[in-house]
């Protein structure tokens, strides 16, 4: 049996994260390959994280040399870029023979590039993508051996514009397997619904949104509500609820599937962002259409008609979601929509064995593998020189 040690910077919460089913899907698929996994983390979101082997580890700490050498893995995953500049070079070191794989979720400099641009009120330029968080993303894709990519524009983005080598990436989006359609008619649903983690920005300015187009709509559809659902609501979040107007926060959702058989339309008009929307991709898999925007929709139909619309003019939103809302021939073609793309796009049979033969390809090969992949010996070299001091230093400083 090989083994897989996952490091992350927070417990996979897949009830409450599209992250935390990313990596639970990517825990499945290691473990159907017969990899041991072990996953360590400095975090302490216990509470609603799932039941896998956890192992407590600290940031600039030895500690961890000791233990990921007395677990002697095969690959090493990092959740993203942040965990690889933390404890990549301590992998390196202590366990020089395991492949790394880096989980890029989505890519952040872009999320980031996005954010800037919608602060300041501007469309995006390719001189916002390469910020402080590009050079550090890139770096760290550069030093593994592989770099998961879930969205197929961010893939063709890192090798169009930015020329990294494709053999160091690996498309992989998120996975469905044996899922059902519906039962519950158009005419047994109501109500819209919005959902999102609220530690996640994008979530934060969806809902902002929803509360500015709210009015018009709730002025032509006076007897529909519109639930907003999400993890980590806060006060801010909690203010916004209005039992009047019927703008209702509903916080942490026990289960979203229950929730997307009883609404009618999902409301997403997501203003910035990056890689592929986890609340989008549940709401095809569970036949529930919905309204987006177009970086919403970003990656997530290729040519394939949409289970919904797609619409960045407020104007055009509002109009888009009350007809969806009203008209039943329109909504089951759009849950239809939805359905064939899931079948079509997302079907684990797609990508599950390739995944787990190139990650094979690369143990088996490593040498060479990173024979060819030079720049991951550059930026190793200066890694060393650059970060691991600093955290050596910090060791020291807290021992005394």
């Amino acid at each position: 049996m090989k083994n897989l040690v996952i490091i992350g910077l927070v417990i996979p919460e897949p009830a409450s994260t599209a992250a935390g089913h990313r990596m639970m899907q990517l825990i499945q698929l290691f473990s159907e390959a017969n990899y041991k996994i072990t996953f360590l983390t400095a975090s302490n979101n216990i509470e609603f994280s799932e039941k896998i082997e956890v192992h407590k580890i600290e940031i600039n700490n030895e500690s961890f040399d000791e233990k990921v050498r007395n677990l002697n893995p095969d690959v090493v995953l990092f959740d993203r870029y942040v965990t690889e500049e933390q404890f990549g070079w301590r992998v390196s070191e202590n366990c020089p023979d395991a492949a790394k794989i880096i989980d890029t979720e989505d890519l952040h400099f872009l999320r980031e590039a996005r954010r800037k641009a919608f602060v300041e009120r501007r469309n995006l330029e390719k001189s916002d993508l390469v910020n402080d968080i590009f050079l550090r993303e890139i770096a760290s894709i550069l030093r593994c051996d592989l770099a998961l990519i879930i969205s197929q524009f961010e893939y063709k983005l890192l090798i169009n514009d930015f020329k990294i080598n494709p053999d160091i990436l690996f498309y992989i989006p998120f996975l469905t397997e044996n899922f059902e359609k519906s039962k519950i008619p158009f005419e047994d649903r109501k109500h819209f619904v919005s959902i999102g983690n609220f530690l996640h920005e994008p979530n934060w300015q969806t809902v902002l949104k929803l509360k500015q187009i709210w009015k018009a709509m709730k002025k032509k559809l006076p007897e529909a509500e519109l639930h907003i659902y999400g993890a980590y609501a806060g006060q801010k979040v909690g203010e916004l609820h209005n039992e009047k107007d019927g703008f209702l926060v509903k916080g942490r959702a026990n289960s979203a599937e229950d929730i997307f058989d009883k609404a009618k339309v999902l409301l997403a008009p997501i203003p910035f962002g990056a890689g592929i929307k986890g609340k989008l991709w549940e709401s095809m898999k569970h036949g529930l259409p919905n309204v987006t925007s177009s970086v919403g929709a970003e990656a997530m139909h290729e040519n394939l008609p949409w289970n919904g619309f797609i619409e960045d003019i407020d104007a055009a939103f509002v109009n888009k979601a009350i007809e969806l809302y009203q008209d039943e021939k329109i909504w089951n073609q759009a849950q239809e929509n939805g359905y064939k793309i899931m079948d079509s796009l997302f079907r684990k049979e797609l990508f599950a064995g390739s995944f787990i033969n190139k990650v094979l390809e690369i143990e088996n090969n490593l040498e060479n593998h990173r024979t060819e992949n030079y720049l991951s010996k550059i930026l190793q070299h200066h890694q060393l020189n650059s970060t691991k001091y600093m955290s050596r230093w910090i060791e020291e400083k807290n021992r005394k």
